[in-house]
């Protein structure tokens, strides 16, 4: 029985390196959307987005959070809608936010990708970057921080034209996402609004994955505190998947 036995631990040395290269890695993913313009928004009741770093601020703290809990060298990737950025910072801040926006990504070691509509969005979950091809690395995370209601992710909600968007992920084109892109019980989870009311069912359907999404608003204020994160907007509101 010593040489059947001293052969097999030779073929699993032979062959583990091998095993090794198979075992997919882990990608870490937030997405940001865009802010909305104040010269649409300050007549409204309940106006959106005073400050420009409303959603980077957030995802900012969830990115520290990220590589603090999975290690210096895990793979984060910060997903950003780069037009509403551009615009808000011409018409309204009158500097470069992409500036800021690039000494976060320097300061957590982050993959920062500037993406401008749904379709780059699309090819990014599914194809993964060059060095991190997504056949190899798999989405363990991925959380939205932006506009969204029911139905969508709006990148560009009151940015473009006021109190609508151009941009956004409809949850009817949620099938375009490879089910393959995501690690086995992937977290998933969108901060922005309603999105549990109807986009986390078709997210799931879609992709075979659940998604956390909000029943009413969600609240995005007091980002100041120490490990905060949006809550919820309303009394009756709820966390649903």
């Amino acid at each position: 029985m010593i040489r059947p036995l001293s052969l097999l631990l030779a073929s699993v040395l032979l062959f583990s390196p091998l095993l090794a290269q198979q075992v997919p890695g882990k990608e870490f993913v937030v997405i940001t959307g865009g802010p909305s313009l104040i010269e649409w928004e300050k007549f409204k009741k309940i106006p959106h987005d005073h400050w420009w770093a409303n959603f980077v601020h957030a995802s900012r703290i969830r990115l520290e959070e990220l590589r603090r809990q999975n290690g210096p060298d895990a793979f984060i990737t910060w997903l950003v809608y780069k037009p509403s950025y551009i615009r808000r910072g011409e018409r309204q801040e009158k500097r470069n936010l992409l500036a800021d926006i690039e000494s976060v990504q320097k300061k957590f070691n982050l993959h920062l990708v500037f993406f401008s509509d749904q379709k780059e969005l699309i090819d990014y979950l599914n194809g993964g970057s060059r060095s991190h091809p997504r056949a190899e690395w798999k989405i363990a995370d991925l959380e939205y921080f932006g506009h969204s209601n029911r139905a969508c992710f709006m990148f560009d909600y009151s940015n473009q034209i006021d109190s609508g968007s151009k941009a956004w992920l409809h949850e009817t084109e949620l099938v375009q996402i490879n089910r393959q892109d995501f690690a086995p019980r992937a977290f998933i989870k969108s901060w922005g609004c309603h999105t549990g009311e109807s986009m986390s069912r078709l997210w799931r359907k879609a992709t075979g994955q659940r998604m956390i999404g909000a029943v009413g608003s969600t609240d995005y204020s007091g980002s100041d505190a120490p490990g905060w994160h949006p809550g919820l907007g309303s009394a009756n509101g709820r966390w649903v998947q």
